[in-house]
C-alpha cells in the first residue's frame, strides 16, 4: 500500500491542479483529494509503531465535533498533513506529541497545547463572547493559514489579506461558533426552545462514536474517529469554497447595484442585481462601505429562474424575516390580474402574503411596483 507521505505528495499534486470551472468541480475535486489523506490516517492509542516527526494528540474514549473538527482543520497545512494521531489520556504519550488538542488541562500556544476544559480558560475569538472549544482553538490559531491554504489552489482566483479576514470571520461566526458553544454546554437562547434542532454537525458526530450495545474497543473507536475527521473537515472545507466560488464573486454584482442606485431611482432606496446572487450580507456591508448616512435601499430587483422579475424587501438584517418596508398591505396576498389592477402596472404576479416579495413579467413592471410601494405607507 502506499504510505502516508505518498500519499501526500500524491494529494499536494492533485491540489495543485484543481482550476475553477465551477464551484461544483471546485468542491468534487478538493474533497476527494482531501478525503483520501484523512483515509489514510493513522490512529493509534499506544506508542506509534514506527517514528515520526509529527504526531497529534487527543482524548481517547467517546469522541467530541470540536477535537475531530480541530484535528481535521490541521491536516490542511503541510506540516500536519500525515501526522499521525495519537488518542490517549496518558501523558506518557501525549507528551511527546508535536501537538495536543482537547486534552492535557493547558493551554499554551508555545507549546502547540490546546484545550479548553481548566476551570479557569475563558478564551474567546476576539469581538466574540462565545468560549472557545479545541476546534476554536486552533481555529484562533491556525485559521487563516489553512483559510489561505485552501483558497491558493483555486487557480484563477486572487484573494488579499482582507479577503482572508472576511472569510476567517465569516467562517467563525456562520460554523466554527456553534461547535465552540455546544461543546462548552452554552444554550442557544436564554429561555425554553421552541424546537429541538437536532441535526447539528456536533450532533451528527456524537452519532457516529458507537452505540452502547455495539463493540467499544479502542480499535473500533479510532476507526470511527476517522469518519468524524472526514464528516467534519468535508464541511469545513466545502464552507470555504463556497465562499470562494459563490459568496464572494456575487459581492462585485451587489456592489455595481448599489452604485448605480440612483440612476434607478432618484431616492437610491431602489437597487437592480444584473444577475440574481446571494446579496443580502453583501448589501448591509456595502451600504456602510459606500454610502454610510444614506437612505437605506428598500427593495432589491432581480430576475428569477423562470424569466420574470421579483421584487424583494430588504430585511432589518441579513437574517430577519422582518423587512425595512414590506410591499403594501392592499397587495398581499393578491395575484394575476386583480394585482395587476392595485399596482397600475399589468404583468403583476404575486405579493406574497407577509409582504416580503412579489414578482411581475417585466423589469418594467417591477420598478413600477418598487416605485409605487416606496410612495405607499
Amino acid at each position: 500500500p502506499q504510505s502516508a507521505c505518498g500519499r501526500t505528495r500524491a494529494w499536494m499534486q492533485q491540489f495543485k491542479r484543481i482550476k475553477i470551472e465551477s464551484p461544483v468541480s471546485v468542491m468534487l475535486g478538493l474533497q476527494t483529494a482531501y478525503v483520501e489523506i484523512l483515509k489514510g490516517s493513522v490512529i493509534t492509542s499506544s506508542t506509534p509503531e514506527t517514528a515520526v516527526e509529527v504526531t497529534i494528540g487527543t482524548h481517547d474514549g467517546s469522541f467530541h465535533c470540536d477535537e475531530a473538527l480541530a484535528i481535521a482543520m490541521l491536516k490542511f497545512l503541510p506540516r500536519y498533513e500525515a501526522a499521525t494521531v495519537v488518542r490517549s489520556r496518558n501523558p506518557s504519550l501525549l507528551d511527546p506529541c508535536t501537538i495536543v488538542v482537547d486534552v492535557g488541562a493547558v493551554y499554551n500556544p508555545d507549546t502547540l497545547r490546546f484545550d479548553h476544559h481548566q476551570r479557569e480558560f475563558n478564551h474567546t475569538l476576539e469581538g466574540y463572547e462565545t468560549k472557545l472549544s479545541s476546534a476554536g482553538l486552533v481555529y484562533k490559531h491556525f485559521g487563516k493559514d489553512i483559510i489561505r491554504r485552501i483558497l491558493a489552489n483555486c487557480e484563477g482566483h486572487t484573494y488579499d489579506d482582507s479577503t482572508v479576514e472576511t472569510f476567517y470571520q465569516k467562517i467563525y461566526k456562520g460554523f466554527i461558533e456553534h461547535v465552540d458553544a455546544i461543546d462548552n454546554g452554552i444554550p442557544v437562547a436564554d429561555g425554553p426552545l421552541r424546537y429541538q434542532v437536532s441535526s447539528t454537525l456536533s450532533s451528527r458526530v456524537g452519532h457516529l462514536n458507537p452505540a452502547w450495545n455495539e463493540p467499544q474497543g479502542t480499535d473500533v473507536c479510532n476507526k470511527k474517529f476517522i469518519s468524524a475527521m472526514i464528516l467534519t473537515g468535508t464541511e469545513f472545507l466545502e464552507r470555504v469554497l463556497s465562499l470562494a466560488t459563490s459568496w464572494w464573486p456575487a459581492r462585485h454584482i451587489v456592489k455595481q447595484a448599489v452604485e448605480k442606485r440612483r440612476s434607478i431611482h432618484t431616492s437610491g432606496q431602489i437597487a437592480v442585481l444584473e444577475q440574481f446572487c446571494p446579496w443580502k450580507e453583501h448589501l448591509f456591508e456595502l451600504e456602510i462601505e459606500l454610502c454610510g448616512g444614506c437612505a437605506p435601499i428598500l427593495y432589491m430587483i432581480y430576475a428569477d429562474s423562470g424569466g420574470s422579475w421579483r421584487i424583494q424587501a430588504v430585511p432589518v438584517d441579513p437574517a430577519s424575516f422582518d423587512s425595512r418596508k414590506k410591499l403594501p398591505e392592499a397587495w398581499r396576498g393578491i395575484r394575476d390580474d386583480n394585482l395587476s389592477e392595485l399596482v397600475g402596472a399589468p404583468g403583476a404576479i404575486f405579493v406574497h402574503a407577509s409582504g416580503f416579495i412579489g414578482g411581475h413579467k417585466t423589469l418594467d413592471g417591477a420598478l413600477a411596483m418598487a416605485i409605487k410601494a416606496l410612495e405607499m405607507n
